[in-house]
């Protein structure tokens, strides 16, 4: 799985008056563009309406294929409002939205096709009146008596045009404005659909929180087991063999290994404690948490941590456990010689002339082993991760092809 960053990009001189007024003239431009396009589509489905009437078991696969078409056209009106009018956030929406925002777009995109005529007319027009006010009469702009155009008549005539001129640049903004509503309201999805949806995303986190809960239980449960358990039982079997023993000898050797099972037995206990909650991460902070892993591991381990703010308690202990478990995981099964870990904040992006905000509003975490890759998404050790990850409104995403490497990446918003 590879993230995609589909956020649209700015150009040069995004945030200036005359850079802007040029993307907006464009964008009309070929918003007329498509609208003819939307145009002849329209007239096409209609005469693809003539075999319903003759065949009515043909309606369903008629009216999907033109669903389907309309959503091409509507990809490509997505493409220009994100390049032209800075609009990226539309969608999800349905090809029956789509069809419903063509249908409704093309006069909209005629109108702008007429403006842009009109301007360019008289962008014609003044250059050639003002071509014969130069040259006297070369354009044919000859007065009644013959003489070249006057300075009265171009004073005369600016007034109207430069009134024209107004109108004509306002009604170029009004369309891009009615543009860009009119996508909004078709190509996005209504309240109920986003409470919807939110709901069904709810009740899938909820139930993978519990799956991680319970999945959490069972490796406590099964490291006392098979850990602290067996060394307590240990311990308890040397301590009563030295109870009986009668050679002083023979059971101090047994006190001194019996000493030494309790102390691996309290080791045990904490690294399992550890895993449960690092309880010094309240302390020392995720800085030095995320270090202390990174000496621990049994792989070189390269961290870079750059967070100008300390996140909030409960996303560092989301990125210390996916931090955890990604270098378990990369242990275990990878094969890797080396381990790159970065933990780096997400800022909002700063309009063009300010100083970028230091406020962080998320937390990027990037684990990346030189292993041979072909780590499995739906095993339960990154299924849990995912979760947990998910409970806190996060994105988790796993690139591991075969033949490596793994990247193991997650966001979590800090809100």
């Amino acid at each position: 799985m590879q993230a995609i960053d589909a956020r649209p990009a700015k150009p040069f001189g995004h945030s200036t008056l005359p850079g802007r007024s040029a993307r907006v003239l464009a964008g009309v431009t070929l918003g007329a563009l498509l609208a003819l396009a939307e145009l002849v589509f329209l007239l096409v489905f209609a005469l693809g309406l003539i075999p319903i009437v003759a065949v009515p078991r043909s309606r369903p696969a008629v009216i999907r294929f033109t669903h389907r078409c309309a959503g091409q056209l509507v990809t490509l009106e997505r493409r220009r409002l994100a390049r032209f009018h800075d609009v990226g956030d539309l969608g999800p929406y349905s090809d029956h939205q789509a069809f419903g925002y063509v249908a409704r777009r093309w006069p909209l995109g005629l109108l702008g096709g007429l403006v842009i005529l009109l301007l360019v007319f008289g962008l014609i027009v003044t250059g050639s009146m003002l071509s014969a006010w130069v040259v006297g009469g070369t354009w044919g702009f000859i007065e009644e008596d013959g003489g070249a155009v006057s300075s009265a008549t171009v004073a005369v005539a600016a007034i109207p045009g430069l009134v024209l001129l107004y109108l004509n640049v306002m009604g170029i903004a009004g369309v891009s404005q009615l543009d860009v509503a009119l996508a909004r309201h078709h190509l996005t999805p209504s309240a109920e659909d986003v409470l919807a949806r939110r709901v069904s995303e709810l009740t899938l986190s909820r139930a993978e929180v519990v799956q991680v809960v319970n999945d959490e239980r069972r490796r406590i449960e099964r490291d006392l087991h098979d850990g602290v358990q067996q060394r307590l039982v240990a311990l308890g079997l040397l301590l009563s063999r030295a109870r009986r023993s009668r050679d002083p000898a023979r059971a101090a050797d047994l006190v001194r290994q019996a000493h030494d099972e309790s102390e691996q037995a309290l080791a045990d206990l904490r690294d399992v404690a550890w895993r449960v909650y690092p309880t010094v991460l309240d302390q020392l902070g995720l800085h030095d948490v995320v270090s202390l892993l990174a000496e621990r591991s049994a792989i070189p381990v390269t961290l870079t941590y750059d967070l100008p703010v300390r996140p909030p308690a409960p996303i560092e202990t989301a990125v210390y456990f996916v931090i955890s478990e990604a270098l378990t995981n990369a242990t275990k099964h990878s094969g890797a010689q080396r381990i790159r870990i970065t933990v780096q904040a997400a800022v909002p992006a700063a309009p063009f002339g300010f100083t970028p905000p230091t406020e962080t509003t998320a937390v990027v975490v990037t684990v990346t082993d030189d292993g041979h890759g072909g780590a499995d998404p739906d095993g339960r050790g990154l299924t849990g991760l995912a979760g947990r990850v998910a409970a806190y409104d996060g994105s988790f995403v796993i690139d591991s092809p075969p033949g490596g490497p793994t990247t193991i990446r997650a966001e979590l918003p800090c809100a």
